[in-house]
């Protein structure tokens, strides 16, 4: 892995986000020769240049809707890691076409000038409400997932893919975050529904197997990496034991209130349908959604163990025990 990013020059769009930010940090241990950070958020550079010091950090305020500034952007670089994104499902419902903007014509704005500048590999973060949506922002991620894979039809120079991905523990906008404010400031906490299911993993550990993915990518694979699913009233209930006492509450008096669901959202999540299993293989890691384009039109694609059909849904997967949820936080210094 190293070789691929040492002494290279790389883009990455929402560099400053949760994702963005972490795949920069790992990044840096690779020795590249640069790393752009692409983000539109002023206060965004600031932050991130506070928290990271390295001479290797070059900061490109802008737009991914803006292609004249992509043009500046990309020039001289080898690999584009996408994480720019819309990515918060009411504000989405709420602003539809701002999510079209950025989740869509955002991405085809980064494919057309990596495919004009020749960039050696695309690698473009997804999520798994792009999986049977229904929410607006699902729709837009899945047809960014579209416009992606199915870019290399037609080029052969450029390697790109996608990493299809579930909950990251503790990012921005993440339910943790909201319950230690909840159980911090008052003695309720609002859960959507006392049956909702998701599908959870470690920010360091996502980003490491977005690098890995970058690695493998051949033509147009989504990589989908292999989480733990949990029950989110479990989370509360550990998060309220272990935070409460630390805020001299008892945690048995906490509430419980069930909200129910937003527009858009789910209760439960799949990663995989039934009908994208039958064009995988897999590894220990994640598995690997081979274009189904172009197995019709007959490019090869790289062996790998077959997945037998399934449903790879946070509903029906193997669920984490309280015990389990509260060593993965303490793992992961969220606790």
């Amino acid at each position: 892995m190293k070789n691929i990013f040492k002494n290279k020059t790389i883009l990455v769009t929402g560099g400053c986000g949760s994702i963005g930010s972490q795949i920069v940090k790992q990044l840096l241990r690779h020795n590249p020769k640069a790393i752009r950070v692409f983000e539109h958020s002023e206060a965004a550079h600031f932050k991130l240049n506070q928290e990271i010091k390295s001479s290797k950090i070059r900061n490109f305020v802008g737009d991914i809707c803006d292609k004249e500034r992509l043009h500046q952007a990309i020039e001289g670089v080898h690999i584009v890691f996408h994480a720019a994104a819309m990515k918060h499902v009411p504000l989405c419902e709420y602003n539809p076409f701002e999510a079209i903007r950025t989740n869509i014509l955002g991405t085809q704005n980064l494919v057309d000038v990596a495919r004009e500048h020749g960039i050696e590999r695309f690698v473009s973060i997804s999520t798994d409400k792009a999986v049977n949506p229904t929410s607006t922002m699902g729709a837009t991620k899945l047809l960014g997932e579209k416009i992606v894979a199915n870019a290399a039809i037609s080029e052969k120079k450029v390697k790109f893919c996608c990493v299809r991905f579930g909950n990251v523990l503790a990012s921005s906008g993440s339910v943790i975050p909201v319950f230690e404010k909840q159980i911090k400031d008052g003695n309720t906490i609002t859960v959507t529904s006392k049956d909702m299911t998701r599908f959870f993993m470690g920010v360091d550990d996502a980003v490491k197997l977005v690098l890995k993915a970058s690695q493998l990518a051949h033509r147009g694979e989504i990589f989908i990496l292999k989480m733990n699913a949990l029950k989110i009233i479990e989370l509360a209930e550990v998060l309220v034991e272990e935070l409460a006492p630390r805020h001299k509450k008892d945690p048995k008096k906490i509430k419980y209130k069930t909200i129910g669901l937003r527009p858009g959202e789910k209760l439960h999540e799949p990663l995989i349908t039934e009908e994208e299993s039958r064009y995988m293989t897999e590894d220990k890691d994640m598995f690997i959604l081979h274009n189904p384009s172009l197995i019709k039109y007959g490019v090869d694609i790289p062996s790998g163990k077959a997945v037998k059909t399934l449903n790879y849904n946070s509903k029906e997967m193997p669920h984490l025990s309280k015990k389990e949820i509260r060593k993965m936080l303490l793992d992961k210094r969220i606790l």
